[in-house]
C-alpha cells in the first residue's frame, strides 16, 4: 500500500509507517509548498492513498468533486507526535483494506471510514 503524505503530517507517522513496511513519500521532501490541488493530483499519480491532517481535502473531494485513490485525514491535535504515530499505525494496519476509495478520518476515539470516493 502507497501513501502520500502531506506536509502537515508529523514526520514521526511518516517514519513509523516506512517502519511498519509501507512506501510513503512524503511532500516535504519532493515539493514543499505545492497547493492542495497539486498535492491531491500527485498523490493520483502516484497511485497512492493521500494522508493528511488537512481538513481542506474533504472539501475537494466531497464538494468539488475531485478524484482520489483514497485520503486518510488525521485528526489527532493534542497528542505528541510520537503518540500521533502510533494511533495512525494501528488504524492503518487495522483497516488497511477499508483505505481505498473511502475518504478515512482518524480521531483519537474512533476511525470513521465513509465508502467510496471518486478514483482514476
Amino acid at each position: 500500500m502507497k501513501f502520500l503524505a502531506d506536509e502537515c503530517v508529523d514526520r514521526q507517522i511518516v517514519d513509523r509507517l516506512r517502519q511498519e513496511g509501507y512506501e510513503v513519500l512524503y511532500v516535504v521532501e519532493m515539493e514543499p509548498g505545492i497547493s492542495d490541488d497539486v498535492v491531491l493530483s500527485l498523490a493520483n499519480l502516484k497511485e497512492s492513498i493521500l494522508l493528511t491532517a488537512d481538513k481542506d481535502f474533504g472539501d475537494l473531494i466531497f464538494r468539488q468533486g475531485k478524484i482520489a485513490k483514497g485520503v486518510v485525514l488525521v485528526r489527532l491535535a493534542g497528542l505528541s507526535p510520537e503518540v500521533k504515530a502510533e494511533v495512525v499505525a494501528n488504524a492503518i494496519r487495522e483497516h488497511a483494506e477499508e483505505l481505498l476509495q473511502a475518504f478515512t478520518v482518524i480521531t483519537p476515539a474512533t476511525v470513521r471510514i465513509r465508502g467510496k470516493i471518486s478514483q482514476r
